[in-house]
């Protein structure tokens, strides 16, 4: 049974004239009356009474007829409403952002853009998650967007040739820990340490973006004797331990900078041979994405680019 066949038959029960209902329909009178048929076997009844003067609703068609309009009307609303939820989702943008970006970068990059912006994006929707999870989302199309800590030195999936990056922003990991004694610059934990006592480190798990990072650049930079006491994959949660004194951690500048500030953390290196600069990178697929995401990626790269000129 096909949709066009309903609404044949509510024509023909309205005009009750196959000529005219043809006419209506914009097809051959002979073809309007093949599909009235192939309806009537398919309902097994004859719905229409053909030997008046004037089409008639048989007792049958009579009884078909609130059904086809109920029928017909539920599926005009239901492709409406399908319609509007599509709109809606294509003006709307799903991004995913690592959990220290989604505090410290994340805000007021998105407002730089929106002001910017000639129809800023009504929906935005923001998932913060480890990089790894962020990757996820975005390799399984769940994720228009990633915002996340990018080094050369540690590519990833996203770096790949399906997707496209640019860069929107910078950061730098430093070493930093508890002070020694209250107002003093002196690290409880300094670097970089000695083979014989090696400094307690607040890690990176591998799940992390910037355990990545860290791991890929301290390879090749100045060399530290670090001893593992804790491991996570928020940086926040490093935080706190390095505020308490419980070792040296590698940590977000955007992040820290105030406790840099008032002297709840101070650098444990003696220069910045230990720093680790970073970029903040946007990702999206190489494929077309909707007029609402294109427009987002345009007003970033040109924002992005005048941060560079």
């Amino acid at each position: 049974m096909e949709l066009a066949w309903l609404e044949d038959f509510l024509t023909l029960a309205q005009q009750r004239n196959f000529s005219r209902a043809a006419e209506t329909r914009h097809i051959s009178q002979p073809a309007f009356s093949r599909r009235v048929r192939m309806l009537e076997e398919w309902v097994g009844a004859p719905l229409f009474d053909r030997d008046t003067h004037r089409v008639e609703l048989t007792a049958a068609g009579a009884e078909f007829l609130p059904i086809a309009q109920e029928i017909v009307r539920r599926l005009a609303f239901g492709r409406e409403r399908a319609r509007e939820v599509f709109e809606l989702a294509a003006g709307s943008l799903r991004i995913a952002c690592t959990n220290v970006l989604s505090l410290t970068f994340f805000p007021a990059w998105l407002q730089q853009l929106e002001s910017g912006a000639a129809a800023p994006p009504s929906n935005i929707s923001l998932v913060t998650d480890s990089m790894a999870d962020c990757e996820r989302l975005m390799v399984a199309g769940q994720a228009q967007f990633i915002l996340c800590h990018h080094h050369p030195a540690a590519q990833t999936e996203l770096d790949s040739g399906a997707f496209l990056g640019v860069e929107v922003g910078e950061d730098v990991l430093v070493p930093v820990s508890a002070p020694a004694a209250p107002d003093t610059a002196t690290p409880l934990h300094p670097l970089p340490g000695a083979a014989d006592a090696p400094s307690a480190h607040l890690a990176f798990s591998p799940a992390s973006g910037m355990g990545r990072i860290l791991a890929a650049a301290r390879a090749a930079g100045a060399p530290a004797w670090l001893s593992p006491v804790f491991t996570a994959h928020l940086a926040m949660v490093l935080l706190i331990m390095a505020r308490e004194g419980r070792g040296v951690a590698w940590l977000p500048q955007s992040l820290i900078a105030g406790d840099l500030e008032t002297g709840a953390l101070v650098r444990s290196a003696p220069s910045t041979d230990w720093d680790v600069p970073m970029g903040i990178r946007l990702y999206r697929p190489r494929a077309r994405q909707s007029p609402a995401a294109e427009a987002f990626w345009s007003q970033a790269a040109t924002m992005a680019g005048r941060r560079l000129a």
